[in-house]
């Protein structure tokens, strides 16, 4: 039985042109919805009749739970996961759960009652919101961590690898006392970003110390608080990696405050491409994620899964890249 992946395969469009050129959506090119009906019917393909119908219901509404809508990346997974699902005719409400069980408890509570058609989560990694979901047989895509047990489909990517890649880039810069800043401890993104940065200093063969390394929540309060305390001890380090851009502006407020200048008293790398950083000077060295990317791999997941068009777990992980500026190059 043909599928919406065979139907755009064959026209050369992606599935959500598709969806929308066969709901008769006005915003598709004329002569790329000729395409599309043309493959559609030369592959035998027919929508899939129970999701039509939930489109036309008042449950054609997707759930997409992250843990701090003030972060531009989660914002911009957001945009990613909007800009599919309006595609298919489906509405994305937005919920933050700040990383606390509880709250994500909640609004999995109001997903269910609601009867949303799905649920975009980025797990806090605690309570039992996976288990909730999959018991009242609630389609759920994981974005930036998992889901406990493999309860669903998940999009990540390899921070691992690039703060690896990040480290080694301060080390061939001559740092030698290089730090890291990142998330709480069990949070499998800080915990990976630490892991990366203690495989760039064994591939560096620089030693690692425990007194380099500091974690706090995602956020700037908790980095200024933290970072205080790395850059006042007696041995500094020279450079620093921190785990989001939110900490790295925490990390920022203090080398302004304690008069140290990014790129020629102190390296700083930040991991997720602000609009910001480009405009401090120097600009700020990152390791860009395609967050936008996840949320468009994770939505169209999600209304496969929906459709019934996609059975097995799958895990899709999608890379980082570094993206090398004035903050840790030394002059």
């Amino acid at each position: 039985m043909a599928t919406i992946s065979d139907v755009a395969t064959r026209a050369g469009v992606s599935t959500a042109t598709v969806s929308r050129a066969l709901n008769g959506k006005s915003t598709v090119d004329p002569a790329l919805a000729e395409r599309v009906l043309a493959a559609a019917a030369e592959l035998g393909y027919r929508p899939n009749g129970p999701a039509r119908n939930l489109r036309k219901q008042e449950t054609a509404v997707l759930a997409l739970i992250i843990s701090d809508v003030e972060n531009p990346f989660f914002t911009a997974i957001a945009r990613g996961v909007e800009d599919v699902a309006h595609a298919a005719g489906y509405s994305v409400v937005l919920c933050n759960s700040d990383d606390e069980p509880d709250k994500e408890r909640e609004y999995v509570d109001v997903a269910l009652q609601e009867r949303v058609a799905g649920v975009l989560l980025s797990p806090t990694g605690r309570g039992d919101s996976a288990e909730l979901l999959s018991r009242n047989n609630t389609p759920v895509v994981a974005v930036d961590r998992p889901l406990p047990n493999s309860a669903g489909d998940t999009v990540l990517v390899d921070t691992r690898l690039a703060a690896k890649e990040a480290t080694l880039h301060l080390a061939e810069q001559g740092y030698r006392r290089i730090a890291c800043l990142t998330g709480p401890s069990g949070v499998l993104t800080a915990d990976d970003r630490l892991a990366g940065y203690r495989d760039g200093l064994r591939a560096a063969k620089l030693p690692a110390s425990a007194a380099l390394v500091r974690r706090s929540e995602f956020k700037a309060p908790g980095a200024k608080q933290a970072a205080r305390s790395l850059l006042t001890q007696d041995d500094l380090p020279d450079a620093v990696l921190v785990a989001n851009s939110m900490m790295a502006v925490g990390v920022l407020e203090t080398c302004a405050e304690l008069g140290l200048r990014p790129g020629r008293d102190i390296g700083v790398v930040a991991f997720d491409d602000a609009p910001w950083t480009t405009l401090l000077d120097p600009p700020l060295t990152v390791v860009a994620q395609p967050a936008y990317d996840m949320g468009v791999v994770a939505a169209q997941l999600l209304l496969d899964r929906i459709s019934g068009e996609h059975t097995d777990m799958t895990t899709t992980t999608l890379s980082a890249h570094l993206v090398t500026r004035g903050s840790s190059t030394r002059p």
